[in-house]
């Protein structure tokens, strides 16, 4: 059984639910609100230190849900060297988790959906994350390839490779298109597991909980040479992440 939908579950999450809608949610509308307009003003002055205003807005999110994160494995990373980030994706708290933990410059790959979200998309996109329509190819690949001009000097991209939010908190298949970003641009991959995420929020409520979120950053693995095939390279990577986390949460 899914630890995070047992039965004392249930109960905590229904005991909690008046903190939920009557402080958490209004709290979050007025946070992005904020927080989304000083971002879309300070990228037109400092575009690059405009990013750190969304660490702000997801480290008070996390903060106020009392919701512990902690990161492990920095000591992986170079500084001053890009790479293409991919993390299991298990809960929208996963945006809050590691946009308000991470170290150092990222952009996000973001469903285009999200670019009309008040506040949070037109911020969003000021700052630089990637939008990309999942129903169209041709134009998903575009904004990858424009993408491109930004992950340099230190400034990664991170994808969640399942493409969507697990349903039950288990790791699910890898899409491959930022394998094959790794490969063409010759960026080593940073494999990332995020585990407790789903028990805070599972998709498809708003049934908070208050939790542990553990980020481990695991070591780089080089990309496939040019015209070199993928494949293997998304099995290491999803095995490496899968090391990361819960035997549930690994899945099958």
């Amino acid at each position: 059984m899914n630890p995070a939908l047992t039965g004392t579950s249930r109960v905590l999450r229904w005991l909690y639910a008046p903190f939920t809608w009557l402080f958490y949610i209004p709290f979050l509308g007025v946070w992005t609100a904020l927080m989304g307009t000083v971002a879309m003003l300070a990228a037109g002055l400092f575009p690059r230190q405009a990013f750190w205003v969304g660490t702000a807005w997801a480290r008070i999110l996390c903060w106020a849900n009392a919701t512990r994160v902690t990161l492990d494995g920095w000591e992986h990373l170079r500084p001053g060297t890009s790479y293409v980030i991919m993390a299991n994706h298990q809960s929208h708290f996963d945006i809050f988790a590691v946009y308000g933990h991470w170290h150092g410059q990222f952009r996000w790959v973001m469903k285009q959906s999200l670019r009309s979200a008040p506040f949070l998309g037109a911020a969003c996109a000021r700052v630089g994350h990637v939008f990309i329509d999942r129903r169209d190819h041709a134009r998903a690949l575009a904004s990858l390839e424009a993408a491109r001009t930004q992950i340099r000097d230190g400034v990664s991209i991170l994808f969640f490779p399942e493409g969507t939010r697990s349903l039950d908190g288990r790791l699910r298949r890898f899409k491959k298109g930022g394998f094959h970003m790794a490969r063409d641009m010759g960026l080593e991959i940073l494999p990332v597991s995020i585990t407790g995420s789903y028990k805070v929020l599972p998709k498809h409520t708003l049934s908070l909980l208050p939790g542990h979120i553990r980020i481990t950053i695991h070591p780089p693995v080089a990309p496939p040479g040019p015209g070199e095939d993928v494949d293997e390279l998304v099995s290491t990577v999803r095995r490496t992440i899968a090391s990361g986390l819960s035997p549930w949460e690994q899945g099958a």
